[in-house]
Parts: C-alpha cells; sequence; structure tokens
C-alpha cells in the first residue's frame, strides 16, 4: 500500500495465485485511464467500452494488461463481473509488482 499525493491509498493484497485488486469501473469514459483513487482504497478506472455484453470488462483486463506488461489471460474479475465494483486477481504478480507498475499510470492530484 502506498499514499499518493493527496494521502489517498490504494490496496493491493497478495492472493495465493497472485495481486488482487478493488476497482471500481466507470463506462463509456472519454478514454480509457486510471481516474485515481476513491476514500476507501479503491482504484477508479475509466472505460471508453459501454457495459454491453462485457465489453466494459473486457477493456479494462486490455487496459490492466497493457499498464503491467502481462498476458491478458494472467488477469481475472475473481467477483463483480456485472457491477461497477470489480476485485481482479493478476496471476503471478505480487501486489509490490502490482504497484510498481500501476504507480506512474495515476494521475498526479
Amino acid at each position: 500500500m502506498r499514499k499518493t499525493s493527496r494521502s489517498r491509498e490504494y490496496k493491493l493484497h497478495n492472493g495465493e495465485r497472485g495481486a488482487a485488486l478493488t476497482i471500481r469501473v466507470t463506462p463509456r469514459a472519454r478514454k480509457t485511464q486510471f481516474g485515481g483513487v476513491l476514500e476507501d482504497g479503491t482504484l477508479r478506472v475509466r472505460v471508453a467500452a459501454p457495459p454491453v455484453e462485457g465489453k466494459a470488462n473486457q477493456a479494462l483486463i486490455n487496459y490492466l494488461a497493457k499498464v503491467l506488461g502481462v498476458r491478458k489471460n494472467r488477469i481475472e474479475i475473481v467477483a463483480g463481473e456485472r457491477g461497477l465494483d470489480k476485485i481482479l486477481s493478476v496471476v503471478g504478480m505480487s501486489a509490490e509488482e502490482v504497484e510498481e507498475k500501476i504507480r506512474p499510470w495515476l494521475p498526479s492530484e
């Protein structure tokens, strides 16, 4: 867990098979990008895709795979597949590795 410039922390956990992170998705955004950190430590990710037929979920996975430099099949939605709040697992990466890769992509507030 690291603090952002506004003293908000985002939460990453080490799971059995890799890192787990909580994400709040905002579909139909102008562009796919991180939107910051919510008060409870959840990462906000804006995705350009609509929440129809799994398109927003696929856009989220594609974006995180690019940010983390991993294959898409290593990112799994563990909970919240049909909602805005999700828990994702990144197989084979520790929470520290994920944090290191995400930090430069977060908006400076």
